[in-house]
């Protein structure tokens, strides 16, 4: 991965695009590494209740070259409706809001998973349930997994039409990462972009894409940048607590642009009153000068 991103980079500096800066990329290479680290345990349990649902439910599905497919797809569709649920839930966005936090988008912003995102194996537990064969299982999740770095890119433009019609591609993955008016909350296919077709969420790409989120972060801490979201939710909960539940699974958009609608207007009303003050001053009698 880091041998593409390099040749990425090499790429966009031949041809003077400006794909890279250089503390994003660190930023997103930090967090990638902490992603690894937590993985490292995070793997070890999904594999663990995998192995418990196999050997407990009564039925099983033995491993043959169809449970691949068939394991590919439940798993597939799973993650397209758990993904569009995180896009759409206060609580749920605060696990992803990292991955779409770069105003860059390159290989290496398929680093940025947040440390956190495990929390969404709950909406995993049907698969689990299913009884795969855990060997299954965890090839076909880990090359979803790994199918998401290279959809990561500006330097793949279209690919033939069969393949853009069934399988998310570099264009429709950055359909989903921009905060164009049309393009945000579409796309949220993890390998094949039909679920999207199917349920209405599908974009094509048409406009250049501008990358980030509605408030931006405008912070290289890696830290700070996987956590701020629930540093939000959090506060927002206090200061309201009788409002929690809509707090946490409400829309993220609609409270990012309230924010920002929110500093716009305290930007606005500060040049104002540092303009009054100076007039104060100003219009004081001399003899009190």
């Amino acid at each position: 991965m880091f041998a593409l991103v390099a040749l990425e980079y090499f790429l966009s500096y031949r041809t003077n695009k400006n794909l890279y800066n250089g503390k994003d990329f660190l930023a997103s290479a930090a967090i990638g590494f902490g992603n690894l680290f937590v993985n490292a345990l995070t793997k070890v349990g999904i594999f663990y209740i995998v192995v418990i649902c196999y050997n407990l439910t009564p039925w099983t599905i033995p491993h043959t070259w169809w449970s691949y497919i068939l394991c590919f797809i439940a798993l597939d569709f799973v993650r397209y409706w758990s993904h569009r649920i995180s896009h759409f839930q206060r609580f749920w966005w605060s696990t992803h809001v990292v991955h779409h936090s770069s105003t860059y988008y390159n290989f290496s912003t398929s680093f940025r998973l947040s440390w956190v995102q495990n929390l969404k194996l709950v909406f995993f537990v049907p698969v689990f349930m299913m009884s795969f064969d855990p060997v299954v299982f965890i090839i076909i999740h880990q090359l979803e997994i790994l199918y998401q770095f290279w959809i990561h890119t500006e330097l793949i433009r279209k690919l033939p039409a069969p393949v853009e019609y069934v399988f998310v591609t570099p264009s429709h993955h950055r359909v989903h990462h921009a905060v164009n008016e049309d393009y945000i909350d579409k796309n949220f296919g993890s390998t094949l972009i039909i679920w999207d077709r199917i349920f209405g969420t599908f974009k094509e790409e048409k406009e250049q894409a501008i990358y980030g989120i509605t408030k931006p972060v405008n912070s290289y801490n890696p830290v700070y940048l996987v956590f701020h979201a629930w540093g939000d939710l959090l506060r927002d909960i206090w200061q309201r607590p009788q409002k929690s539940w809509s707090i946490m699974f409400g829309s993220p958009t609609a409270w990012e642009r309230k924010q920002m609608e929110k500093a716009k207007k305290d930007k606005k009303k500060q040049p104002k009153q540092a303009k009054k003050r100076i007039d104060t001053r100003v219009v004081e009698p001399v003899e009190t000068i």
